[in-house]
Parts: C-alpha cells; sequence; structure tokens
C-alpha cells in the first residue's frame, strides 16, 4: 500500500529506486538523487547504428522472443525526433524505453517490448539509444536519464511516469494501468463523474467497485491487471470504475471526503450508498471481498 501523501508531494522522478543492474549513462558516482545534470560525453562514430546491433543482439538474449518484422517500435534519434512523435501520438499513450547497446538488461526486456507494441494497437513504443549520438545524448539529459534500461510514459506531451530496471511483468502492468481506454473499466477524472456512476445504477442495483488509486502507485499498477480481469469476467453484475486522486483537485478532494488515506483503496458501492471498502492490493483478498458483497458466502 502507499500513503496519499507519499504520492502527492513527490515528483515521478523521485519515485525511482536504484537497482544494481542499470547502467549508468555517466561515470560519476552520487549519493543523492539519481537524476542529476549529467556530464556530456564525446560522441563516438560507429559504422553500424547502435540500434541495430542493439536488436540483433536482444533477439539472441536468454529466454527472447524473435521479433518479427513488423514490430512497431520507432527508433528516435534526435530531441526533434523525439517532440513530433509524442506530438503525433496526442492523448494516446507513448512508452519510451532509453536503452543502451552496452546493457544487458535492455536487451533482455526490449523484445518484450516489441511483443507489446504489437498487442496494444492504441499505445506508442518508442526506442532511444542512449549511447547512439550527441544528439541521442542530449535528448537523455534533456528527461533526465541517466541509468539504463529507462522507461518513460507520456500523455499529451506530458510525462505521467518512469522506471528504471523494471521487467516484463512489471512493463506490462504498466502499460496495462496508464494507456487503458477501451476496457470495461469505467474510467473516472472528476467527483461528478463518480456520482452521475452511482445515480445510474441506483435502479438496477448492481453493485460498484470503484478502484482509487494515484499515477505514481505501485501496488495500484500491481493489481490492476487483476481488475481487468475481473471486469470481463462480471460484466452482468459488477460494474468496475477507476478513479486517480493526483489527476486533479475534485478527485483529491474525493480522495479525502472517502477518508481514503492510503492507496490502492476499493470502495463497494450498492444503491447509492458506500458498504465497505478493501485497502490492498492482494488478488485474492480483492476477489473475496467482492464476491462477499455480490452476497456469496466465502470460507
Amino acid at each position: 500500500m502507499a500513503s496519499i501523501t507519499n504520492f502527492v508531494v513527490k515528483s515521478p522522478s523521485s519515485l525511482s529506486t536504484h537497482h544494481s543492474n542499470l547502467i549508468p549513462l555517466h561515470p560519476r558516482s552520487s549519493l543523492s538523487l539519481p537524476f542529476l545534470t549529467p556530464h556530456a560525453s564525446p560522441p563516438v562514430a560507429l559504422r553500424t547504428p547502435y540500434y541495430t546491433r542493439f536488436i540483433t543482439r536482444a533477439t539472441t538474449a536468454p529466454g527472447a522472443k524473435k521479433l518479427q518484422s513488423d514490430e512497431r517500435v520507432q527508433k528516435v534519434h534526435s530531441i526533434e525526433e523525439f517532440d513530433q512523435a509524442l506530438r503525433s501520438a496526442k492523448n494516446r499513450l507513448v512508452v519510451v524505453e532509453f536503452a543502451s547497446r552496452d546493457s544487458d538488461e535492455s536487451s533482455k526486456i526490449y523484445p518484450f517490448m516489441a511483443e507489446l507494441s504489437r498487442s496494444c494497437g492504441d499505445v506508442d513504443f518508442l526506442l532511444v539509444m542512449s549511447d547512439e549520438s550527441e544528439k541521442t545524448r542530449e535528448l537523455c539529459r534533456r528527461e533526465k536519464v541517466e541509468k539504463v534500461p529507462h522507461f518513460s510514459f507520456y500523455k499529451s506531451m506530458e510525462k505521467i511516469h518512469e522506471e528504471e530496471g523494471i521487467g516484463p511483468d512489471r512493463l506490462m502492468g504498466d502499460v496495462l494501468y496508464y494507456g487503458d481506454s477501451h476496457s470495461q473499466v469505467v474510467q473516472l477524472h472528476s467527483r461528478e463523474d463518480v456520482e452521475k456512476l452511482i445515480e445510474e445504477h441506483k435502479e438496477d442495483h448492481k453493485l460498484i467497485v470503484l478502484d482509487v488509486g494515484l499515477k505514481n502507485c505501485g501496488p495500484c499498477v500491481k493489481v490492476y491487471p487483476t481488475v481487468l480481469r475481473l471486469s470481463r469476467q462480471m460484466p452482468d453484475t459488477v460494474v468496475f470504475a477507476r478513479i486517480n486522486g493526483d489527476e486533479n483537485d475534485s478527485c483529491m478532494r474525493f480522495l479525502r471526503d472517502m477518508d481514503v488515506v492510503e492507496v490502492p483503496t476499493f470502495l463497494f458501492i450498492r444503491d447509492g450508498k458506500i458498504n465497505g471498502r478493501y485497502v490492498g492490493s492482494g488478488k485474492g483478498e480483492l476477489v473475496g471481498e467482492i464476491l462477499r458483497y455480490q452476497g456469496v458466502r466465502v470460507t
């Protein structure tokens, strides 16, 4: 679980953790936060583009799936190309991997990102090779990336989340959490949206399971695939919805009014009344609570 205060006062970059398998982009050490203004490294001339060699290496990494020729990951080589890709995406989620040819972890995670790019058609995926040229190093400096592999998530030209050293499961969870827009989970963006949803289901007596979280909340991301699966399995009896408290002031006021102090918190609402709540990210516990409020006896 995560404290509301912890996530409200910290910027996304301060939420990152150090991992021993991360490759620093600059040879200096520091005891402070990892995102400090880096020193520029001299450009290196190569005959073969870094990203070509990196992709070849990625396909031969242990456990890596063979990449198909139609993979949708766009290679970016400069700030201008990067900004244009973000503009073209508009309000779609953009997932960016900042990688390096010398990073084994970058090579291992890339095939999974390429696989996601083929299954998530409404999400754009970019690859930036940090050591390709001075232009890509300049881009990394601007985006405050000092270690790879590093994943940043953007919507409407704004960085909404970033992670370092994550594995395939966490990457998939992040894409689902930040890119979900077409599932049966109702996306709520204000207190008024919540009140409208509750009013709509007063007559059909459906149970509303409201997932209350924050944008940069690891446990919220972890449990969200379970919420998605349950929404597909119980469409006739349960309405699943989600609201992020740090999206705007209206959402945060709703969290305070509902006495939500830790996330994720699941509110169980029926006939316009909050019947109970579950605080945590345990999959089994969440399923058990939903069944209990559905009137199913859980032993």
